[in-house]
């Protein structure tokens, strides 16, 4: 009996002191379930905000708020292209500049006869350093530039290997996404800061949040634009300057066949990139590439490497 009675005893302590454990632990399973509903709501207000109410709610003219000119550096890209179009749609002149000024003249040439706006064709290669950076400078002397749009060169989408690839072909990648980047905002900025307004946005990739198997050198150049913009942020957004981090997935070049809703074309890409300006500072552009992107954001690592695997060997 004595032995019954102490497990008695013992269980009683056992429970009470449980009951104690499972009032602490149901207080902190409410104040989680709590936080993630609170981050979900705010969650689902971004993105409302972001991709939805732009285009709903007309804003006020581009050219009024930022600037009348545009230089777009990458207008030979698919999604360069279609931003420069989409802004001289809305009356903004634009200035292309490209390392082959053949390659852009028939699209400087196209804008201009369709929305009746300036255009201007500069050839720069940034390989020469310094020297590449005068004429730009001399040409871009006196106009009112509010806009800079920066798109990476993604002709290493389907490279081999990373030893696969010459050592002139990585110059020149690196030229083109991170030198010219760097120097052509380097040579923007300054007027923009002295008017206390103007827009730079950078174009790189949802692929720069993790590191995608042979394509090294693409997935460090995107991660390097998408940092320099978030950088730049916050080290210029309180001077008027807005710096924006677009980070699109697969986008369809105009005229060819688009993927359903998850690739668009590069136009209907442009035109809900652009609606984003001023209002999101780092962003996809596009809804369901935000829903792509916030899916990547929550995988492991080793899941997204793997799938990265399956498609460059399906390739």
């Amino acid at each position: 009996m004595a032995a019954v009675d102490s497990f008695e005893l013992l269980y009683k302590e056992i429970a009470r002191s449980c009951n104690s454990c499972v009032e602490t632990l149901a207080v902190v399973g409410a104040l989680y379930t709590a936080s993630k509903a609170v981050i979900l709501v705010r969650d689902c207000y971004s993105f409302v905000r972001v991709h939805f109410l732009p285009r709903l709610m007309p804003s006020t003219r581009l050219g009024r708020r930022f600037g009348e000119w545009a230089v777009i550096y990458g207008a030979s890209e698919a999604i360069g292209k279609a931003y420069a179009e989409e802004l001289a749609r809305q009356g903004i002149c634009i200035i292309l500049i490209s390392q082959e000024g053949a390659s852009v003249s028939d699209t400087a040439k196209a804008i201009s006869e369709t929305h009746r706006v300036d255009t201007m064709v500069l050839v720069a290669d940034f390989s020469q350093g310094h020297a590449a950076c005068k004429p730009v400078k001399d040409a871009l002397r006196d106009k009112d530039i509010g806009f800079l749009v920066n798109c990476v060169d993604d002709s290493l989408r389907n490279s081999p290997n990373f030893t696969g690839l010459s050592e002139d072909l990585l110059w020149d990648v690196i030229n083109r996404n991170i030198a010219a980047t760097t120097l052509m905002t380097r040579l923007v900025l300054p007027g923009m800061v002295e008017r206390r307004r103007g827009a730079v946005v950078n174009i790189s990739s949802g692929a720069c949040y993790r590191p995608s198997p042979s394509k090294a050198a693409l997935s460090a150049s995107t991660a390097y634009l998408d940092n320099f913009s978030r950088a730049l942020h916050h080290e210029y957004g309180r001077q008027g300057v807005f710096v924006q981090s677009l980070v699109p997935f697969q986008v369809a070049p105009h005229g060819a066949s688009a993927g359903g809703w998850l690739i668009p074309q590069s136009d209907v890409y442009a035109r809900h990139a652009i609606s984003t300006l001023g209002i999101s500072h780092r962003t996809t552009g596009y809804w369901p590439h935000t829903l792509q992107f916030r899916l990547v954001q929550s995988m492991p690592e080793w899941i997204w490497v793997l799938g990265s695997r399956m498609l460059t060997s399906s390739c």
